[in-house]
């Protein structure tokens, strides 16, 4: 092989090599990307029906259930305009209340219930998730609107 082919053999091999180090990044980014909706969001089916994301608003008063025979934990996320039943297995986050603000990481099942995988509570009274917070402000405002009509 000349010099000449040599050089253009590794360039393409150090462009395939990197392409295929692309996809791969992208490939893992890809599936780990959760993006956050409001209850408001899900309730008009903008969420992804089978694939992973977040659902944040405040707990419902009075919707918490435990059942006693295993650590499943029945409850609802609202933002005061929509209200999303949330399943959830596992030990609840010390902060878990009902009125505060929580979000949780999971599917959303054919039959309507949010199956959580994690949740998370605020950590200080002062505190909520960013993404929480605006989709309360957005729904509070938008029942204002139709209030005001």
């Amino acid at each position: 092989m000349k010099p000449r082919h040599k050089k253009l053999a590794m360039i393409a091999s150090g462009i395939t090599a990197l392409g295929i180090a692309s996809i791969l990044v992208l490939n893992a980014f890809q599936s780990n990307l959760v993006f956050f909706f409001s209850p408001t969001q899900v309730a008009a089916n903008e969420a992804p029906v089978g694939k992973s994301f977040r659902i944040g608003g405040l707990v419902e008063e009075g919707s918490v259930k435990r059942d006693d025979s295993n650590v499943a934990v029945s409850f609802a996320v609202t933002d005061t305009a929509k209200t999303i039943p949330v399943v959830y297995t596992g030990i609840l986050p010390d902060l878990f209340k009902e009125g505060k603000g929580v979000v949780a990481q999971g599917k959303m099942a054919a039959n309507g219930i949010f199956e959580a995988d994690e949740v998370l509570a605020k950590h200080d009274e002062n505190y909520m998730p960013p993404e929480a917070a605006s989709a309360l402000e957005q729904a509070a405002q938008a029942q204002k609107a139709v209030l005001t009509q």
